[in-house]
């Protein structure tokens, strides 16, 4: 059982584990639906209470995976940077994501859950204080960061607690209550983004979670049981952790450097990719050797439908989060639209992926993943297929139909393909599965926002006339666009970002290789129920 404590999620059969000793009412067993509660029990009040709780602090990470994408335009403008630089706002924040992820597990055990969870929390909501007081773009992204490592704790911790609660029986009806923020998030993310960095100030995108992070703090000392810390717990990987995470920092860092006029081919660019590269296979040989006491244990990846569904993950967080920087931008630079109309007119991305993910979850259990997934990716090229004939005046109806189909992609393909990743695996082996896919999805937002961010630098400095791209933010991000010489910069600009999107449509079609590969048969009555992708 060592190496299920190198992850974030916890174990039902371990009886002395990390987040509790008991129910939240005290009691053992099955009056809180404990690992002991009969399946068929409906969640009782305490555990709901204790699934609310969760929600509070969860929803504030998520949220901020979106909610600061519309504000990209203003912060560029404020602190006069390119779009190479401002993007690392939101790459610097993905990168502490996945890269806290596998310590969750390590300090559930070393500290108990309730610490881990309340450190977390206040973490998050330190970083956002100091985000919000940021005076440079430097201590911006830093700020990002704190962010990002307390954030990337809460929901794996989260679901630690809750199925320790609940237990593993009822895990599905507790993914009812924490599924809310995830659907929900990418939703009013930019929405809410959008308004107030329109109507107050984009500091209020960061000082909004201090009261949400007060709130979550109090009820998580209230509600959340103490637990014990476990005595034989995993040691930390440390060398994995010294390999790994600056390995991805290097690549992504490198990739972001190709902005500038030499491209790919600028020496500095090759030397942070190379470096990159030599630390991330460092650690893949590292990983082998230490077999499930590493970091991530690399030896999932022999099964090959879990290779697979990890492969689409991957390129399924390249597509979606890098788009989440592209599509707000070309709104707002493009089309000359506030932050708050950027986000209103993203919504219907996040509508069409909480439309499609019930549906996808059923018929992904009835006739497998290999099967629902192609018509995801389908799904999702068709509506990316819009953004590439853009026009100085195409129809916002029109995109918005678009972002609608988008979403229904993208419901259709994330959940699926994580789920039939772990579900050929040894339940042992099931929460560092699961932990691997979050890093993954993570890792690969980071990859697509750097290199969506490229393309379109690139794009913008070779199709603006030089005049021109100061105001447009081909240079910048600063400064806006006249209304005297929109009409004459507007075709131009819309090159620039449909050239970008044939970028995002080619990643997005790649999917369909990986996903072919998929398995092509549902649960049988017989099996386990599948696990939750949680942490």
């Amino acid at each position: 059982m060592a190496d299920d404590r190198l992850t974030g999620a916890a174990r039902p059969d371990a009886s002395s584990d990390t987040s509790s000793d008991a129910p939240p009412d005290g009691k053992p067993g099955g009056a809180s639906g404990g690992p002991g509660a009969p399946p068929g029990d409906r969640l009782d009040r305490q555990t709901i209470i204790l699934g609310l709780v969760v929600v509070c602090g969860t929803v504030m990470a998520i949220l901020d995976t979106t909610i600061v994408n519309v504000a990209l335009r203003t912060l560029g403008r404020d602190f006069h940077a390119d779009l190479g630089t401002i993007q690392w706002v939101v790459t610097g924040y993905l990168l502490a994501l996945a890269m806290v992820i596998p310590l969750t597990g390590w300090a559930i055990d070393r500290f108990g859950g309730r610490r881990v969870w309340m450190t977390s929390i206040v973490l998050f909501v330190l970083g956002s204080a100091l985000a919000g007081l940021s005076w440079n773009v430097g201590s911006l992204i830093t700020f990002r960061v704190v962010q990002g490592l307390g954030g990337g704790m809460l929901m794996p911790t989260g679901m630690a607690i809750l199925t320790m609660a609940a237990g593993p029986s009822r895990m599905g009806r507790v993914m009812s209550i924490v599924g809310v923020p995830m659907l929900l998030g990418p939703v009013f993310g930019p929405v809410i983004g959008g308004y107030l960095v329109e109507r107050a100030d984009w500091r209020w995108i960061f000082f909004v979670n201090l009261p949400v992070g007060l709130l979550a703090l109090l009820l998580a000392w209230w509600k959340i049981p103490g637990g014990r810390p476990r005595e034989d717990g995993a040691a930390l990987d440390v060398r994995g952790i010294l390999l790994l995470s600056p390995g991805f920092v290097l690549l992504i860092y490198g990739l972001s450097t190709a902005s500038g006029n030499g491209g790919f081919g600028q020496a500095s660019t090759i030397a942070w990719l190379t470096a990159g590269a030599v630390l991330v296979a460092a650690f893949v040989v590292h990983g082998a050797l230490r077999g499930g006491k590493a970091l991530i244990d690399v030896r999932l990846y022999r099964n090959r439908t879990y290779a697979t569904a990890s492969a689409v993950a991957f390129l399924v967080g390249t597509v979606l989060l890098g788009s989440m920087l592209l599509i707000p931008l070309y709104y707002q630079i493009g089309r000359g639209q506030g932050a708050l109309e950027a986000g209103l007119l993203m919504a219907p991305q996040g509508l069409g992926a909480a439309t499609s993910m019930p549906f996808a979850g059923i018929l992904t259990d009835r006739l497998g993943a290999g099967r629902v997934v192609p018509f995801g990716i389908i799904l999702l090229t068709l509506g990316t297929v819009p953004f590439t004939q853009l026009h100085a005046d195409t129809s916002f109806w029109l995109l918005g139909i678009a972002m609608f189909v988008r979403g229904l992609g993208i419901g259709a393909t994330m959940m699926p393909s994580m789920s039939a990743a772990v579900a050929t695996l040894a339940r042992t082996a099931v929460p560092r599965a699961t932990s691997a896919l979050n890093i993954v999805v993570q890792l690969g937002g980071s990859f697509g926002t750097a290199l969506l961010a490229v393309v379109l630098s690139r794009q913008l400095a070779s199709n603006l006339p030089a005049a021109a791209r100061g105001a447009s933010g081909g240079t910048t991000m600063g400064g806006d666009i006249p209304p005297a010489v929109r009409h004459l910069l507007a075709p131009h600009l819309a090159t620039a970002f449909s050239t970008t999107f044939w970028v995002a449509l080619g990643l997005g079609a790649a999917l369909i290789l990986p996903a072919l590969l998929l398995p092509h048969r549902g649960r049988r009555s017989g099996d386990d129920a599948p696990p939750v992708i949680g942490g």
